[in-house]
């Protein structure tokens, strides 16, 4: 493969300014780091949205003026709306409105049913985080919210966070919910019921894939971060980065932007002998639909 789609998730539902006080909550923020990224060579913007005090948000409003602070600066980077939240605590029908709502190119759809999340921490003798991540009760409210995507022509980047979620992907392929190439993302490296962050998993994971699927991988954490890069593009997948999924840029060096953690997964790319593609070289790879709000 001699080109790579580089997303870039510039922040999430969880980590905030404690983590890193460079993660980028307000929408003014988030459209300032989208544009470095973009810059930089991303040409995926992965986007979720904060309400004034930093909390996640499922709020169209909120969403559209990223959206529209990123278009009116010139930014033709592909826009991924999120639909997830649910580790925040955001009801389904309010992350899901942005798909008819808004209409992007891209929204994200995790295609289960819920993690056990949380880890064991030695030192304090406790587990730290530790609840159940609801995502859908049934498989008829899976295919609701797919018949949305569907409806409103917009692929859904589909999270897999481990190979149980795979038979749901060919479920939704067999009811006809599913519009080829499919884009899909192997989430790893989170503790809980999501698969860990090792070559080997990597390839069980690509082979239960359906031929001609496109995928890359949220290698979480600082330790998985940039280190699964090269088996992902040896593999012939595509990249995803940022603070979303790691607020470090290097061992102990807090990022300091998104832009700064896309610059250095380009170089490794490059290194590699991968160019990064551009937003129009990924419209076309993914078979992207322009829709007009």
């Amino acid at each position: 493969m001699d080109k790579a789609i580089v997303t870039c998730a510039l922040t999430g539902a969880q980590q905030g300014k404690e983590a890193n006080p460079n993660v980028p909550e307000q929408p003014e923020e988030i459209v300032a780091q989208g544009l470095e990224a973009w810059r930089a060579g991303a040409a995926i913007l992965h986007l979720h949205a904060r309400d004034a005090d930093g909390a996640a948000t499922a709020d169209v409003a909120v969403f559209r003026r990223i959206v529209e602070g990123l278009r009116s600066a010139g930014c033709d980077a592909v826009l991924n709306l999120t639909t997830g939240g649910a580790v925040a605590g955001l009801p389904l029908e309010e992350r899901v409105r942005v798909v008819p709502e808004l209409r992007p190119e891209i929204a994200s759809f995790s295609i289960g049913g819920g993690s056990l999340l949380g880890r064991f921490d030695e030192r304090e003798g406790r587990w730290v985080r530790d609840r159940f991540v609801a995502l859908f009760s049934s498989h008829e409210e899976l295919e609701r919210v797919a018949r949305v995507f569907l409806d409103h022509r917009v692929k859904p980047e589909l999270e897999v966070y481990h190979a149980g979620m795979l038979n749901n992907l060919r479920a939704l392929i067999s009811r006809g919910l599913l519009v080829e190439p499919l884009l899909v993302n192997f989430v790893m490296g989170i503790p809980g019921e999501i698969t860990e962050a090792s070559v080997k998993n990597l390839v069980h994971l690509v082979d239960g894939l359906p031929p001609g699927a496109h995928w890359l991988v949220s290698a979480i954490g600082a330790r998985n971060h940039f280190r699964m890069l090269g088996a992902v593009v040896a593999m012939g997948g595509h990249v995803r980065v940022g603070m979303e999924d790691n607020v470090y840029c290097g061992r102990g060096e807090l990022a300091r932007s998104n832009g700064q953690i896309v610059d250095k997964a380009v170089r490794v790319l490059r290194e590699l002998g991968v160019e990064p593609a551009t937003p129009d070289e990924a419209r076309a790879t993914l078979k992207l639909r322009r829709n007009k709000s």
